[in-house]
Formats: C-alpha cells, structure tokens, sequence
C-alpha cells in the first residue's frame, strides 16, 4: 500500500510538471475479453483492463527521468482457476518488483506496478542510462539470441513495451549510426548478473553488432546484422555461450550455438511477407514440452532444435489490416497459428481480433495447449 500511495505522489508530480512544460504524459487504456478452451480447464472467460501512463521529465538539458506505469485489473476464470494467481504478477526486473497488488479476491485482482523507472544523462555523444530500463539488442523481428537482458516472445501479444531489467547503460556514438555500449545487470537471489559490451557499425549499408560478456560465471559471444537485398530486409544472429556445468547434457557438450535468419518485403500493394528461421545446438527434436525448464534455464528462445515463423500481412482497407503468422516444429509436427485483424475506428483508438490455435500431439511443442481468443479495444492519449 505504501508503494500504491509514492505511486500516485509521483503521478501527480509529473503532472504537474508536465503542465509547466518541464515533462510530456501520455499512455493508453485497453480493454481485453478473452476466451479460453484449454485441454485441462475446459472453457472459460477473462476480462482485463488495462491502463499504462509514461511519463517524462526534464529537470535539466542532458538529463531525462522516466517513469511508466502499468495498472492492470483482472477478472475470470484465470483468476479463480490458478491458485495464487496474484502472486504471479509483477516483473522481477533484478531487485525485486516494483509492484502492488490493489486487491484480491476469488474472481477478481488488481495490481500496479513501475516497470519503467530510469534517468538519462546525455552530455554529447556519451549517454548513461541508470535504472529500470529497456535493454533491447537484436535484429530479427521474432526471435533475438543476442538480446542477452530480455529475450521476448512473438507468442506474448499484449505487452508491447517488453518487460525491463535493471541495470546501468553507456552508450558512446562514435558517428551517426556507429556506437560502443556497455550494459551491466547486478544479479541478486535468482536474478543471473550480466555484463555485456556491444560494438555497432555500418559497412556496405548494413549495420553490424559485435558482442561479448558473462551471464553469471559463463562467457558469451556474438554477433548480428541488418540490412536489405533488393527492397528487402535481411537480418541475422548468432550467439555461442558457454553451458553452466549443471545444465551440460555430457560433460564434452559445453558450448551452445543459436542462430536465426531473418527476411521481410513489402509489395506495392501492401502485402507483407516475413519469414525467419531459428536454430539452437541444445534444442530438442523430440518431446519438446518436456524439455521447456532446461530451456528457460539456458536461455533459449524455444526448446525446439527448429523453428520457423512465417507471416503475411496486408491492408484490406485504409482503416482495417489483416495479419496471420505462424510457428512451425518441423520435428515434431506441432504449430502455433495466429490470426488478427485491426481496425482503425477513429484517431486514438484501435479494435483488434486476435486468436492463439495451438496444434499437435501430447509433449509437443505446442500440443494440448488448446485455443484463445481475444478481443481488444485500445484507446490511446
């Protein structure tokens, strides 16, 4: 409660000095219904509203603070079929969850959180970022092995902005589109300590990344770039780390190497077309759901030794875009569909359909997961 009563203190602050025209406040309201057929719930209904505020101040010329907020209320059968369900929220960015939990009750939970909290200092070509912040390397559009801090997932559809970690930045631009960065995340508890350095350049109108560091005591190495062939985007990653003794599956296996190519274009006539192809070394061919806590604890993007994604998307109309992708295990067979439409109804706010099929047999990848669908309205100020 303490921390909802400095959140709100804060909010009004910033408020306030937005209207002096030392800050910028924006954000967006969503409302999310959801219907859920899984194989072992049955079917049930959620409800989600969904308000972020993101927040700027500039008490100086070099230096910016933000804050971003994130109110969440829940209500349905999530919340009264999982045990605990309150407990599971909030993001673990390092030191812990910057969170509360409004209130709790058998069907319904609110919470508020800070998943954005940081300060820039920028004088020239030096830029230092402290705090809760966004760390996103990578090239690829879907899957980023060398995005060390926070790997996402294609399949999290809702949460655009990513979750955060906490860390201290430097980023030195050496020109325009060159730089040198170093990026270190203290570890705490279970939270692994990364340090990173990235060097970035252009060479032949492609932008390169170089990268090094450790993850807890293990070292990593890698090394993306992004660029096009004929009107189209072509980007690619890899990276090579070293494999913590206890997740070694024989003591001789202790490097993994993940890669994963990446290829869009779009036609004249607005059709879109995007194709990647994702590749680990400790990836499985078989039983996949199974191999899923191995996964996570090495940090892999799937516990899949092959994945592919492809998606096609195109504007029906001015106002309305329809978007279909999809994630194949060619190994096992097992795939992820997922269709959506989005319509543009007046400025400022958005209605999306949108809906997760889930197909394969039992200890696939994707199998048993069953089906969602959602339904979104977006408003946005």
């Amino acid at each position: 409660m303490r921390f909802t009563v400095l959140l709100f203190m804060l909010i009004a602050t910033l408020q306030f000095q937005a209207e002096s025209g030392e800050g910028e406040i924006g954000g967006y309201v969503k409302y999310l219904l959801s219907r859920s057929d899984l194989p072992a719930e049955g079917v049930f209904y959620d409800h989600l509203l969904h308000a972020r505020l993101n927040a700027k101040w500039y008490p100086a010329e070099e230096i910016t603070g933000v804050l971003e907020l994130r109110g969440r209320a829940f209500y349905g059968g999530s919340v009264g079929n999982t045990p605990g369900f309150a407990d599971m929220l909030g993001h673990d960015a390092g030191f812990g969850r910057l969170g509360s939990v409004l209130w709790n009750s058998k069907k319904s939970v609110g919470y508020l959180e800070a998943d954005r909290l940081y300060a820039t200092w920028n004088p020239g070509p030096l830029q230092a970022t402290v705090g809760r912040q966004r760390i996103a390397w990578g090239t690829n559009l879907v899957w980023n092995p060398i995005d060390l801090f926070n790997p996402l997932s294609v399949l999290d559809i809702d949460y655009e902005e990513r979750p955060a970690v906490d860390a201290i930045r430097l980023q030195y631009y050496t020109g325009e589109v060159s730089k040198i960065e170093l990026a270190v995340k203290p570890g705490t508890g279970s939270s692994k300590a990364i340090t990173a350095a990235q060097v970035t350049l252009n060479q032949w109108t492609y932008d390169f990344h170089i990268l090094a560091g450790r993850k807890a005591k293990e070292w990593f190495l890698g090394a993306g770039w992004a660029g096009d062939i004929e009107g189209g985007g072509f980007r690619g990653e890899v990276l090579a780390a070293e494999i913590p003794v206890i997740l070694r599956s024989t003591p001789t296996r202790r490097i993994l190497v993940t890669g994963a190519l990446s290829g869009d274009y779009t036609f004249p006539s607005s059709l879109y077309i995007h194709t990647e192809v994702l590749c680990s070394s400790e990836g499985t061919t078989t039983q996949a759901a199974l191999a899923r806590p191995r996964a996570t604890e090495l940090g892999l993007l799937s516990p899949a030794r092959w994945s592919l994604f492809q998606e096609i998307a195109f504007d029906v109309s001015p106002l309305v875009r329809a978007d279909l992708f999809a994630i194949y295990n060619p190994d096992d067979g097992s795939s992820a569909i997922v269709p959506s439409v989005t319509w543009s109804v007046v400025t400022n706010f958005d209605a999306t359909f949108f809906a997760l099929f889930f197909n394969g047999d039992a200890l696939t990848e994707f199998g048993q997961l069953g089906s969602i669908a959602y339904i979104r309205g977006k408003w946005s100020f």
